[in-house]
């Protein structure tokens, strides 16, 4: 039988790196990734070295793993490629819970694409693939590129009934001609990094703890909409963002951190509420853009959350919310020019 890595010299067995050895993030957001948003055959004819996952939130664990494989594709000569799925594959596996995602699709591609792999393959997550075994999943990647490393995290599985382990892969990769490398789980404070973790940490609202998870400040991604205008009223105007409902948002409060427009950052405070001054009834995201005047309606924009500044009250009156406002706003500008 044609044996793969023997043209390369890799050996298909268990392959290791620790999260305490140095590997670089490679950002190189300038240099395009070829995104293909299907499981065809044939995508590609390189050699490649691929790793799989939802990468939901990018968390620091997801960047060790692509970076692992953009780093040995590189010294191997090979391609290197990421494969995730879309829809979450929770949406399909359990359907009777809400989705919490951290990120939207496009925010995966842009956070996944800044690591540097060639190739970002967004795959289906269908009823079918629910119940299509590790095996035959397998074959259809490998019938789309030559996978020649697989790497993936300590515990990952895939597959039905997740049967698909580490160990399991590693025995289809010497059928199908592939290594199989783990990498170590990331460990911060008390525990590895996960994506639970970081939702949990935005639960409570504990965004300077979502940073050290991710490596950079928690944000959301959303489209200025006309709001009550209230915050124009009193001298505070706010840019009010459409946020997806299965987007995970930070505990209720005040917050300090940057909108992105155009590329530009803007220092800002942010709301996440229903406004209880005003006897809000939904919960709306607003970013007052501190010192900064302009029309946002209609735009895209990004908003990042730094530091908590407090947790959302109600005031008696709008004079005594105009006073906690400034005070956020000098506390905010503080925070962000350390």
């Amino acid at each position: 039988m044609h044996q793969p890595w023997a043209e390369t010299g890799v050996v298909p067995v268990n392959l290791c790196y620790t999260a305490h050895e140095e590997l670089s993030v490679t950002q190189r957001t300038g240099i395009p990734v070829e995104v293909v948003r299907s499981l065809a055959p044939g995508i590609s004819t390189r050699p490649s070295v691929l790793t799989m996952g939802k990468f939901d939130g990018l968390h620091l664990g997801h960047q060790q793993l692509i970076s692992t494989t953009v780093e040995r594709a590189r010294s191997l000569g090979f391609g290197s490629a990421v494969l995730t799925w879309e829809p979450h594959p929770n949406a399909i596996l359990r359907p009777d819970q809400p989705l919490q995602l951290l990120t939207s699709l496009e925010e995966r591609i842009e956070l996944i694409a800044g690591l540097g792999p060639d190739l970002l393959i967004v795959a289906p997550f269908t009823n079918e693939t629910k119940t299509t075994s590790a095996e035959a999943y397998m074959r259809q990647i490998v019938a789309a590129v030559p996978v020649r490393e697989l790497w993936v995290g300590e515990g990952f599985a895939m597959g039905r009934g997740r049967s698909g382990d580490v160990a399991s892969l590693m025995t289809i990769g010497l059928e199908l001609g592939f290594a199989v490398g783990t990498v170590s789980k990331i460990i911060v404070g008390d525990g590895p990094v996960s994506a639970s973790r970081v939702r949990e940490r935005l639960r409570l609202g504990d965004v300077e703890g979502v940073v050290a998870l991710l490596g950079r400040p928690f944000g959301l991604r959303g489209v200025v909409v006309a709001g009550d205008h209230r915050g124009r009223t009193i001298g505070f105007p706010t840019a009010n963002l459409h946020i997806d409902p299965v987007h995970v948002l930070p505990a209720d409060g005040v917050y300090a951190g940057h909108v992105y427009l155009d590329g530009t950052a803007l220092p800002a405070v942010t709301n996440v509420g229903v406004r209880p001054t005003f006897d809000g009834l939904h919960h709306t995201v607003e970013a007052h853009l501190l010192d900064w005047s302009g029309d946002l309606y209609g735009h895209a924009i990004r908003v990042t959350f730094r530091h908590r500044l407090r947790g959302e009250q109600r005031f008696n009156g709008v004079e005594a919310l105009v006073a906690q406002i400034r005070q956020d706003a000098e506390r905010a500008r503080e925070l962000l020019r350390r």
